[in-house]
């Protein structure tokens, strides 16, 4: 099923998800804070669903101290092993150690004068890109383009970063609107 008046059927039976979908998803998104927690939540759900990190997302948010990038990248062991014994995240410790190792490298990004908003805006000269797809079947799960920024990723150092991953962030945070032709969030 395509969707209900329209909207794309991904987010169909939840209305979390169809929130999400209509409020956020596929939205230009120009602010550090929010990319950062997108690229942290992009990173959990590899090999999972959307909709299992969207249902502990304020569990994130409250882990991972709002999503703040300095105090991401100084949780210490402590925190790590809080996090790992707590139920209301994904308990995957490569995952967690890798949240805090990324934040590290969006330091460094900022130490070297760029942001994290301009690396990936960059890519698409700071306009999305409107894909004209008429059905979910034709959604690619990456393009040469979340590849290309994949491969970028991984020498800043950057870990759980794929074409899929960082595909699906593009999608989360405008760069790619992928929203059906007949959606009404397009």
């Amino acid at each position: 099923m395509e969707g209900l008046e329209g909207k794309c059927g991904w987010c169909l039976g939840s209305k979390l998800y169809e929130r999400y979908h209509d409020q956020e998803w596929g939205k230009p998104l120009r602010d550090e804070q929010q990319m950062f927690e997108f690229l942290l939540l992009e990173t959990f759900q590899a090999g999972l669903s959307w909709i299992t990190v969207l249902r502990k997302r304020e569990s994130f948010r409250e882990v991972f101290h709002g999503f703040e990038v300095d105090r991401v990248a100084a949780m210490n062991e402590d925190e790590i092993q809080a996090a790992l014994e707590n139920p209301a995240i994904i308990r995957n410790q490569a995952k967690i150690r890798a949240a805090v190792h990324n934040a590290q490298c969006v330091q460094r990004m900022h130490e070297s004068g760029t942001t994290l908003v301009e690396f990936f805006w960059n890519y698409v000269n700071g306009e999305p890109i409107c894909n004209q797809w008429q059905s979910l079947k034709e959604l690619p799960a990456s393009t040469p383009l979340a590849e290309q920024i994949s491969k970028d990723l991984k020498k800043l150092g950057f870990k759980f970063v794929g074409p899929t991953v960082v595909y699906a962030h593009m999608q989360a945070t405008g760069m790619v609107n992928d929203h059906l032709l007949h959606c009404p969030a397009r």
